[in-house]
């Protein structure tokens, strides 16, 4: 059994292999995610076979702010004008791993990375921008809420919460 290992992105990390099947996301973890590292404009999480340095998988999480008017109203009740959260900018599998049950394995990997940011800074939602209506399925799956005639969803930070510890 292959042993994946979750590390933040680093230039020793090999890149130029990965293939997603979306070359938006395939471009932006080579051309782009090691700059948004360094500039801490988004950290990037890779996941490498044990002792190896190839990423097959990735996530990028960045501070957000969301405007209560873009929320649903059931969410947005009781919140500030300005709500902090995180966002889910980048979540990608290899075309290699697909099809295994990995996909959610990646995303609770990257909801533990952001509930234990969330012990430090808060944030009241994780928030993802999903790329087509096939990712959106994805999410909503897994208990993320769509803004109606958009790609945005939202969970609740504290449903995260409870939904990692139980």
């Amino acid at each position: 059994m292959i042993v994946y290992e979750s590390e933040s992105l680093g230039n020793h990390h090999r890149l130029d292999s990965f293939d997603c099947g979306k070359d938006e996301l395939n471009s932006w973890l080579v051309d782009s995610a090691l700059h948004c590292n360094r500039s801490n404009t988004a950290r990037t999480f890779v996941w490498v076979e044990s002792g190896g340095s190839k990423a097959v998988a990735y996530y990028s999480l960045t501070a957000h702010l969301v405007e209560k008017g873009t929320m649903p109203s059931r969410l947005g009740r009781g919140s500030p004008e300005q709500c902090p959260a995180v966002l889910l900018a980048r979540l990608a599998l290899d075309k290699k791993l697909q099809g295994r049950g990995l996909g959610g394995v990646l995303l609770a990997d990257a909801l533990e990375q952001v509930v234990l940011a969330v012990r430090n800074v808060a944030a009241r939602f994780l928030v993802v921008d999903a790329l087509d209506g096939e990712a959106v399925a994805f999410y909503e799956r897994y208990g993320f809420k769509r803004i109606p005639g958009d790609n945005r969803l939202f969970r609740k930070m504290s449903d995260i919460t409870a939904s990692l510890t139980t």
